[in-house]
This record gives structure tokens, sequence and C-alpha cells, in this order.
């Protein structure tokens, strides 16, 4: 009689023991939440819908993309210039083919799946650290400053494959060279023909060897022009030539672009019209707006860029260097070339990116 009032007790006693087990195991999740928040699925899906969105937005306009900045840096002082768009788009599939036209994509597409995870990523989380994860209004002021947030982290990660594409988007473009590379055409037997910075061009067996004095075959690629940059142009430094004035146009640029298309979301996409193209519309016109009021700064970067290419004949000492001496030999509309493809780009481009963003984030599930 007296056992079952003797194990009563013990068994509560081990009821306590086990309840308090389980407790601290309830706790145990509690305590490693802040650090696993970084490694959310959520996350995952933003880094992973922005990656693809970059890759499939710049293979879409990859000609569009080398002619605009072959526009941008090309002498002003020349009959050899790239002018007009489907004359230029010609030219180049008649002297290079479709590689021509995909001339620097590679390594566009492996500098901007990264640059594009990290902006949209970035911007999505600093979205909901700005309005307390919900608690405030996200108005426009909080988009354009996480917008341009997002920009700067972006661009300071990827700044020298950048730098890389855009050597390697002119390399082989018919530019004319400068008195550089147009000294050593007598040399060897081709004075009467236009010195060209065809590097390796494909036009023409005349052409090839005023190409070779500047580029070799092995420069031609991703790791050779790299090489080629750090070698003869100051090391790492190098590669991060141009990149204040970069940050300085990518950070409105970003601000505004996201601004801007989520404010039309507002307006062009309502509840229940959400159509297909309603959100390329969206896109493409907030595209369009950004790039239109920073489109200066975007001259400015690649004609830091190709600073170290002698025979384009730029010299500059820094970026308001650059800035004086292209508004004093060209004028204003100087900080305008190649603005006309570029809008022909940036508007698919856009509107490509922002709806691959938010259809593959939706099927990773990510609201």
């Amino acid at each position: 009689m007296t056992s079952p009032q003797t194990s009563a007790p013990a068994l509560r006693a081990e009821d306590k023991v086990e309840a308090s087990s389980h407790s601290v195991k309830m706790t145990e999740p509690e305590t490693k939440k802040p650090a696993d928040t970084w490694l959310s699925p959520q996350l995952s899906s933003y880094f992973i819908a922005g990656g693809i969105a970059g890759a499939a937005s710049r293979t879409v306009v990859s000609p569009l993309e080398r002619l605009k900045i072959i526009q941008q840096v090309q002498p002003a002082s020349s009959d050899k210039q790239y002018k007009g768009v489907w004359s230029s788009l010609v030219r180049m599939w008649r002297e290079e083919g479709f590689k021509g036209f995909m001339r620097g994509n590679g390594i566009n597409c492996l500098r901007i799946i990264p640059y594009s995870a990290v902006q949209f990523t970035t911007y999505e989380q600093l979205k909901k650290w700005f309005t307390g994860y919900g608690a405030k209004t996200l108005d426009t002021p909080t988009r354009l400053c996480a917008g341009a947030l997002a920009g700067i982290t972006s661009v300071c990660t990827t700044y020298p494959l950048d730098l890389v594409r855009s050597r390697l988007s002119i390399a082989t473009a018919s530019i004319p060279l400068q008195n550089t590379a147009a000294t050593a055409a007598p040399s060897i037997g081709a004075a009467a023909q236009p010195a060209l910075a065809s590097a390796y061009h494909t036009v023409s067996a005349s052409v090839r060897p005023v190409a070779a004095a500047v580029f070799t075959p092995q420069d031609l690629t991703m790791w050779g022009m790299t090489l080629k940059v750090m070698r003869e142009e100051g090391g790492v430094r190098a590669l991060y030539r141009g990149l204040v004035p970069t940050a300085m146009g990518v950070a409105p640029y970003v601000g505004i672009n996201f601004a801007s298309y989520e404010a039309l979301r507002g307006v062009i996409t309502p509840p229940g019209k959400s159509s297909v193209h309603r959100k390329l519309l969206c896109g493409a016109l907030a595209g369009s707006i950004s790039q239109t009021l920073t489109y200066p700064f975007d001259v400015l970067r690649r004609k830091m860029q190709v600073t170290g290419m002698n025979a384009l004949g730029y010299k500059y000492n820094g970026a308001l260097d650059a800035l004086r001496s292209i508004v004093r030999t060209e004028g204003i509309k100087g900080l305008y070339r190649g603005l006309w493809p570029n809008l022909l780009k940036v508007a698919p481009s856009i509107a490509t990116s922002f709806f691959t963003y938010e259809l593959v984030k939706d099927f990773l599930g990510a609201s």
C-alpha cells in the first residue's frame, strides 16, 4: 500500500525533469534565430532571383550594350565612327558576325550575376530595416535611399569585372587609333591603310598587323585582359580606375530605378490588372527614366575605364579632369553620346530584369 504512494512523487519528479528538458529544447532555437537570418530561404531566393534576372536581361541586349560602349569611347573627329544604331549593328555583324554581338557578354554575365544578386538582395533587406520590418510606411525617400545604397554595394563588389568587360567590348571594334598605333603602321607596310583599333580584327588581313601592335590574341580573353591591365597600368589599383564616378552615377540611378518601378507598379499594375505586358512596361519606363537622368555619369565612367588604352588617346588625371576635358572638346552633347542606343538597350533590359526577378522570386516562394 505504501509503494504506490512513494512511487507517485517519484513519477512526478521524473515528469518535472522531462518537462524541464523540453523547455530547454524549446528555448534553443530562439537563441539561434538571429544567426540564421542571413541563411534564410527567403534571402537565398532574393539572391538567386536577382542573379538570374541580371543574366537574362544583359544577354537579351548584348549587341546594343557593346554598341553603346563603342560610341561612348570612340574619338569624336573620325570618319570611321560607328554612327546610327541599325547601320552600326549591321556593320558589327558584317565585320565580326554573331561573335561580335556577344563580344564581352561572357564577362558581362559573370559580372552582372553577382552584381544583380547583391543589388536586389541588399535592396530587399534595406527596405525591411528602414521600415522596422513593416512597422513604418515604405515611402519614396526610403526607396531612393535603399536603392542608392544597394547600387553602391553591388558596384563596389564587381567593379573590376566591369572594367575588363569594357576593354574587351571595344578591343575588336574598328575604332580609329591615335598617334601611338598610327606611327607603327608605316614600319609594317600599311601606310596607306587607316589606323584602326580593331585588335585581332577579322575584317581583312591588312588590318591585323596594326591590331597586333595593340593587343595579342591572349589579351582578348577575360583573364588575359585582366593581367594586361594589372601589368601595364599599376597593378590591382588599375582595376578600380573610375570607381568614384561610377558609384556617384550608380547610386542615383539604382535609387531612381527602384523607386520609379515601385511607383509605376501602383499605377500601371493595380490589383487585378497585373498582366505580363503591364509588368514589362513598368520596368521599361523605370529604366528609361533613371538612365536618362544619370547618363553623363555612365559616359564619364567609360572614359575613365579606357584611359589606360593608349591607342584611344585618352589621358585623364581624375574624374573632374575627364569631365572638364569632355565638355571642352565635345560640349555638353559629349556627355550624352550613345544615349539613343542605350535607351533602346535599357528599356528591354530593365523590363526583363524586373519581370524575371518577380517571376523567379514567386517560383521560389519568396514574398
